[in-house]
């Protein structure tokens, strides 16, 4: 049965969303449709909407939510209608090298990276005033309902709070395992977060938890420093304060360097500077932030030579269809929390205030 619903639709860059009634296509074999219950705005969305993540248009954006299963498609054994499910933007196939090697979780299913915008048959199941809509990233959350790979969804505890858990679906993990799985910070240390939006302050948390000695965050927005103190930074700076390279400025704080630094923005110049800024021999400087189209960076390879190293992490580092329930149970048992990450929560026809809050630093 096709489902008439509400989505918010981008027809062009650098435009509103549009809320238009869209068609939803029954699920294939080994899909799922999901009722969308909550979704977080990220500013990987928003990278979309200004270009610098160039995907295909009209798309119905959004990667990090919460939703009940309505309907499944031949074949889908691991979710079944009314379960409590997370859309997984980087799915777990089980099959390829990342999913069977244990140092990977970039299955090679995902569309990142890619500008498809289509499920794994290469089709679509969004449809609008006739025109076919792509999707993002394989889940394509800012809908009433959506359609899934079954590789690309989590069963989670049926009582875990929809509103909150749905930040485990991208901000919260992302930040959480860079710090514990990717940079695999140690008691003791020294990290420093560039960056204070929601996943960086998901970094600060998984910095505390793995016992760094000390957290400094970096950001040039100081409303956000707070909240940072709150979760667990020990010292926030802002590079506008001082007249040198913040990467000079944190070296001498640290007496030569942090053992592990996150560039959580997605800008070539603060990755350069976080890379910089962690200790010449060491140091571990992780990328977290999506990095801009068409941009490189150029930086001196004796950097690398003395011993540092450049890590990416996307989700975090885990395997989503693994993680993202015990992530759930986690959260359940009071393991971290999420509210502090949540600063508003609007009727999702509101979707371009969100975006106007996220865009705004607020």
């Amino acid at each position: 049965q096709v489902i008439k619903c509400k989505a918010a639709v981008l027809w062009e860059v650098n435009k509103p969303f549009s809320i238009e009634e869209v068609e939803v296509a029954p699920p294939k074999e080994h899909e799922v449709r999901i009722k969308i219950m909550a979704t977080g705005i990220c500013r990987s969305d928003d990278h979309v909407v200004t270009g610098a993540l160039v995907e295909p248009f009209p798309i119905i954006l959004g990667h990090e939510a919460a939703g009940i299963v309505e309907s499944v498609g031949q074949g889908v054994t691991s979710v079944k209608p009314g379960d409590k499910v997370v859309p997984l933007f980087v799915p777990q196939c089980g099959e390829c090298k990342s999913c069977l090697n244990t140092k990977g979780n970039l299955c090679m299913k995902t569309d990142l990276g890619t500008t498809r915008g289509l499920m794994p048959d290469g089709t679509t199941r969004f449809t609008c005033k006739g025109k076919a809509i792509h999707h993002f990233l394989g889940t394509s959350t800012f809908t009433e309902y959506t359609v899934v790979h079954e590789s690309a969804v989590a069963k989670i505890d049926s009582a875990a709070p929809l509103e909150k858990v749905c930040l485990i679906g991208c901000g919260f993990s992302t930040g959480y395992g860079a710090a514990l799985q990717t940079a695999k910070v140690e008691p003791g240390s020294t990290c420093a977060v560039f960056g204070l939006g929601g996943v960086g302050l998901s970094v600060i948390i998984g910095c505390k938890a793995a016992g760094a000695a000390r957290i400094i965050a970096v950001d040039i927005n100081k409303d956000k420093f707070a909240k940072a103190k709150e979760l667990g930074a020990t010292d926030c700076i802002n590079p506008k304060d001082f007249d040198k390279p913040i990467h000079e400025v944190l070296t001498e704080m640290t007496g030569g360097g942090v053992d592990y630094s996150f560039e959580v923005i997605g800008r070539t110049d603060t990755m350069t500077a976080a890379f910089a800024c962690c200790h010449y021999n060491y140091g571990v400087s992780v990328i977290v932030g999506v990095p801009p189209a068409a941009q490189n960076i150029t930086f001196d390879p004796m950097l690398l030579f003395t011993g540092r190293s450049w890590k990416g992490s996307v989700f975090g580092g885990w395997k989503s269809k693994d993680a993202v329930p015990k992530l759930v149970d986690d959260y359940m048992k009071k393991k971290f929390v999420l509210d502090p990450l949540i600063t508003h929560t609007l009727p999702w026809t509101k979707i371009n205030e969100g975006f106007d809050l996220l865009r705004t630093g607020k």
